[in-house]
């Protein structure tokens, strides 16, 4: 598969890897892309309890993405009816989610959490999940830090299967 040039929808634990990885430049040079408010508010939470060296920028942040969705409380009581799953989900995923159902086009989606997984699945979305590793490589990163295992392909493969019923 071609490296992926439409909108890349990403939830708070891709902002937060790429930066704890230091890739956040390379994701944000190579794609377009988009989040909603609640994933960036999410990625100054617990500042306090963080290191300075790994707290991010929120002005900074917003100025690499071409998009930052705003989701009100009728979209997200959409997406319920639309998917009952979506209120247990997690408030970043919720809302970049109930913002998903509503676009068209050849957006992807990054987000390396089995509930993430279960939802694309249940709604034969799976073609638009993909693992950030893949997106990296596509880039050309190659960092000296690993990205966690639930960033893999192999973990994006298993997470497929295991809600996958063929």
């Amino acid at each position: 598969m071609a490296k992926h040039h439409g909108p890349l929808l990403i939830d708070t634990n891709v902002i937060l890897e790429c930066h704890r990885v230091s890739a956040w430049k390379a994701l944000s040079g190579g794609y377009i892309l988009e989040t909603v408010e609640k994933c960036v508010e999410e990625t100054q939470n617990g500042m306090q309890n963080r290191h300075p060296e790994t707290w991010i920028n929120e002005v900074d942040l917003k100025d690499t993405f071409q998009t930052i969705h705003a989701v009100d409380d009728r979209r997200r009581a959409e997406a319920v009816i639309f998917d009952p799953k979506i209120a247990s989900l997690d408030a970043g995923e919720r809302d970049l989610w109930s913002h998903a159902f509503d676009r068209r086009g050849t957006w992807i989606i990054c987000g390396p959490d089995y509930a993430t997984y279960e939802i694309a699945v249940r709604n034969r979305m799976v073609e638009r999940l993909i693992c950030l590793d893949r997106l990296l490589g596509d880039v050309g990163w190659s960092g000296h830090t690993n990205v966690r295992k639930n960033f893999t392909g192999r973990w994006h493969v298993d997470a497929i299967s295991k809600f996958y019923s063929f």
